[in-house]
């Protein structure tokens, strides 16, 4: 039996009204066309909040707001004779890769694993958006009329379909799906009792309205229940990215190990060869994108040989059970010092060399040192005054071992190079304590000892790599990050918001602790980090603003 995605439930009406605007009708992975591209970034701002599909939001909330001429919106399919030809002859005939850069298309990826999602935002140069799981409750089954299989056959609903939000795959056996179904299970059972004690334990602050108020509890007993998601859960991405970005990205999925991504990869060169195949022309291609993928293939093939030679390829005792067994952050390598700092921040308004510049700040007491540095660096009203480009003279590289939920969120800043490693639950994960204060902590605990034991039996029947489906969000990953100043100052001040996540607040937390170590004066620079850490209801300062602005609007 082959892996099925669910159809939309669409009227006649409704089908005539959404053809124009998409490139494939039915499938999870299509292009939208004949759009406006403020209509095109709406929608996928709107998407990570909408529970539904991005075909079902487009028919509720923009499709009255728009022009109805089929006539003139429907997309033909072309590109453009003349667009594709100078394409061709500059990007092909010169192998001119900066021409890819220059056009963009969205595309959406919809019913994708968790896995699957961070392989797709895994290319620095793109913009994506995500389903959250603050927002959106996963416990509401997939019911769909009809239903397409990965090789775009079309049937009626049948036995096996619908359920929970989870990659079903008949070829990892019944023990995954009866594992997920039981997680699944247990997590939707959790959500109202959660909420009934985040009710209780944060009542709403004096002249919250009660819809604000509503929507922080959801937030926060999603937030508390989001680790026993396991990775297998479907998610949609919104993808707006180059054609250089594309090819790239569609080459790593085709050479990728996981089936799953393979199959995207596919799918996602459909959609964008039919919208401006002069992108993706040289994939297909033998010579180019075929040596490509092997290339790739190759590669991975003696990553994993060389790791299994050294013995690095499983984890040790340590690992399970020692030091690395719990979320920690260390700072493993540093590069830079005060004095490339300085020179960095003076280099674009002095007419002189680099070496030049060093030796005028090392002339510097410390007492001028720091005058200058403060007013180099500038009076930071909010976290989005950052300092200029000199920051980035300075380097650091993380070690990371947090939750997996945790990483999904730190993986998606663009500008640092990410690396991770195989999701296991060997590393082991924490429940959190307002789960065990709200009487939930067993439940937990159950659901976590079910996907240890999913992941087991198909790691040992060999599949390591889909083993990490069943791999529950709440389990550790360890992951390297590898960031300039300037980088750290952005992600640091966001990731740890009053409106974050705890587990990730946490690792931003640690990371300024050690920066601060390291260059005393980049994290006194970092004014608008957050540092309070009691528990609290994340997000009814966010929910109170907005509650605010659609009563004024």
């Amino acid at each position: 039996m082959p892996v099925q995605y669910p159809v939309d439930d669409l009227t006649t009406a409704e089908q005539a009204r959404l053809a124009p605007h998409v490139t494939h009708p039915t499938r999870p992975v299509f292009g939208l066309v004949g759009l406006p591209e403020t209509v095109k970034g709406a929608l996928f701002a709107r998407y990570s909040r909408y529970p539904g599909t991005l075909r079902r939001l487009f028919l509720d909330e923009f499709a009255d707001s728009l022009p109805h001429d089929p006539a003139s919106a429907a997309y033909d399919g072309a590109e453009g004779e003349r667009a594709a030809a100078l394409y061709d002859r500059i990007f092909l005939g010169y192998g001119d890769d900066s021409v890819a850069q220059l056009g963009g298309l969205h595309v959406a990826a919809e019913w994708c694993s968790n896995v699957l999602t961070k392989v797709l935002q895994r290319p620095r140069i793109g913009a994506y958006l995500e389903q959250s799981t603050r927002y959106i409750a996963f416990d509401v089954p997939m019911v769909a009329p009809t239903w397409q299989d990965e090789h775009d056959v079309v049937t009626p609903a049948g036995p096996g379909a619908g359920g929970y939000r989870y990659l079903r795959d008949p070829e990892l056996g019944p023990g995954y799906r009866e594992a997920m179904d039981g997680i699944f299970r247990i997590y939707a059972d959790l959500i109202p009792r959660v909420t009934a004690w985040c009710a209780e334990t944060y009542p709403a602050p004096e002249g919250t309205p009660p819809a604000a108020h509503e929507r922080a509890l959801k937030a926060k007993a999603l937030d508390l229940l989001r680790g026993l998601l396991p990775a297998s859960t479907l998610s949609h991405v919104g993808i707006y990215a180059s054609g250089q970005t594309y090819e790239g990205l569609i080459l790593h999925l085709l050479a990728h190990p996981l089936p799953e991504a393979r199959r995207y990869g596919r799918w996602i060169l459909d959609a964008v060869q039919a919208i401006t195949p002069s992108f993706v022309t040289r994939v297909e291609r033998p010579d180019r994108g075929g040596r490509w993928v092997e290339f790739l293939q190759e590669r991975e093939a003696a990553a994993d040989r060389w790791a299994a030679n050294l013995g690095l390829d499983r984890a040790t005792a340590d690992d399970r059970d020692g030091d690395q067994a719990r979320s920690t952050v260390r700072l493993v390598h540093v590069d830079g010092d005060e004095d490339d700092l300085l020179a960095g921040l003076l280099f674009e308004a002095a007419e002189v060399g680099e070496a030049a510049a060093r030796r005028a700040v090392q002339g510097l007491s410390s007492e001028e040192r720091g005058r200058m540095l403060a007013d180099l660096v500038g009076e930071r009203e909010n976290r989005r005054h950052r300092p200029g480009r000199g920051l980035e003279r300075l380097r650091y590289r993380f070690e990371v071992v947090s939750d997996y939920g945790a990483f999904r969120d730190l993986q998606r800043h663009r500008m640092m190079t990410v690396q991770w490693q195989t999701l296991t639950p060997e590393l082991g994960a924490e429940v959190p304590d307002e789960v065990t204060a709200a009487g939930a902590g067993d439940d937990y605990r159950r659901a976590l000892d079910l996907s240890a034991a999913a992941w087991r039996t198909l790691n040992d029947a060999g599949r390591p790599k889909e083993a990490a489906y069943a791999v529950a969000l709440g389990y550790r990953i360890r992951y390297s990050m590898d960031m300039n100043a300037r980088a750290a100052m952005q992600m640091i001040e966001l990731r740890s918001g009053r409106e974050g996540h705890p587990s990730y607040r946490a690792v931003a937390h640690e990371m300024h602790r050690l920066i601060a170590e390291a260059h005393p004066a980049v994290g006194a620079a970092m004014r608008h980090v957050d540092r309070e850490t009691e528990p609290r209801l994340e997000r009814i300062l966010s929910e109170m603003r907005t509650e605010a602005r659609a009563g004024g609007s």
